[in-house]
């Protein structure tokens, strides 16, 4: 039994029971591949449920709110995946009559589609006969083949898929991706690689040589930037204050409390002595509690985090806030740091109830 046959047969033998590996429904599979990208399959099985529910098919999806499905979204981070699913919802319905594409050259043409996912569709819900090369599938090949090339250059992803159309040759595509997939995800993990249990341990050359953890090879990693973030929560009477984030940054399209960054790290005392927070808030502001630092990772930024919670007797400021009732609060989409804090701190004891379970 050649390499490729093992992995399939263990993945047959071994699989987990996800949710959606009991559809060959394209629109299904396209939802659940997006949510993966930046999250843990475990956490990603609960949203594919609640998310498909809401919206069952590409017709639901198309004539969906934005914000209703920001908030369908949220905890999950990377919100332009959600708007792209949206704009090619759209496009499907409003061009291609309500028919998903049924091939890699036309599927990858759908925005927020890229190689990985259009193959994946591809092969999983049409039985094309392509690769489909996730994270995993990088390091199965790389240890397999004790290959060095790095993973993110136009050489190295040419490599790789040929040597992923190779191994494939005499499978069935959806099979082979889903059981390399699974095999990178389960058995030839990052950091601790269950080489014991492999069934091709025998036949990896990065394990005859021991070079495993050294594999697979990237590039120098992008510098990741700290950003100061500092929060208002501003409340007058039952009502806060909200603001839409509509720069083209991180968050686009969610709502946040009133925001000041600064240009590097403060100390709250600073801060509320600084000219900006007086421009802002001005007279007759009694602060209530102040955070403690907060940093939340994102792929290349790390934001450091403190909330000022601030009663105001008036807020003359001319602003493009929204001043909303605090029992309103779930039904804008928030990123999910300010969504914890608000369930954290139960904002000002003030009975806000938010929808629970998010996660990452």
């Amino acid at each position: 039994m050649n390499i490729s046959a093992k992995i399939i047969d263990y993945y047959y033998k071994h699989k987990r029971a996800l949710v959606w590996r009991s559809t060959k429904d394209p629109y299904l599979i396209w939802i659940s591949e997006i949510m993966l990208q930046q999250t843990r399959v475990n956490q990603a099985s609960n949203y594919f449920l609640r998310f498909t529910k809401r919206f069952p098919n590409v017709h639901e999806l198309a004539k969906a709110d934005e914000n209703e499905l920001l908030n369908f979204w949220q905890g999950l981070g990377y919100y332009s995946r959600a708007r792209n699913l949206h704009f090619s919802a759209k496009y499907i319905v409003q061009e291609l009559k309500g028919v998903f594409p049924d091939n890699y050259k036309e599927i990858i043409k759908l925005k927020g589609i890229g190689e990985y996912t259009a193959a994946a569709i591809a092969s999983i819900a049409f039985n094309e006969k392509i690769a489909a090369i996730d994270g995993n599938v990088y390091r199965v090949l790389a240890r397999l083949f004790n290959e060095y090339l790095p993973i993110d250059t136009a050489e190295g992803k040419k490599r790789f898929k040929e040597l992923a159309n190779y191994m494939m040759i005499n499978h069935k595509s959806g099979d082979f991706n889903q059981a390399m997939m699974e095999f990178g995800a389960t058995v030839c993990k990052p950091a601790k690689p269950d080489c014991v249990i492999c069934p091709v341990a025998n036949q990896c050359e990065a394990f005859k040589t021991g070079n495993i953890l050294e594999l697979p090879v990237k590039k120098k990693a992008a510098k990741v930037k700290d950003r100061y973030f500092q929060y208002l929560v501003l409340i007058k009477g039952k009502s806060i204050f909200l603001q839409k984030r509509a720069e083209n940054d991180i968050w686009k399209g969610l709502y946040q409390f009133p925001l000041l960054e600064t240009k590097n790290s403060i100390t709250p005392e600073s801060f509320i002595k600084s000219k900006d927070f007086y421009d802002l808030v001005g007279t007759g502001a009694h602060i209530k509690d102040i955070s403690g630092e907060i940093k939340h990772r994102l792929s290349h930024q790390l934001l450091h985090i403190r909330f000022y919670k601030i009663k105001l007797e008036q807020f003359a400021h001319d602003c493009d806030y929204d001043l909303i009732a605090i029992g309103d609060l779930s039904r804008y989409p928030v990123p999910k740091v300010i969504e914890d804090y608000i369930v954290k701190e139960k904002t000002l004891n003030l009975n806000i109830y938010l929808k629970t379970g998010n996660s990452t």
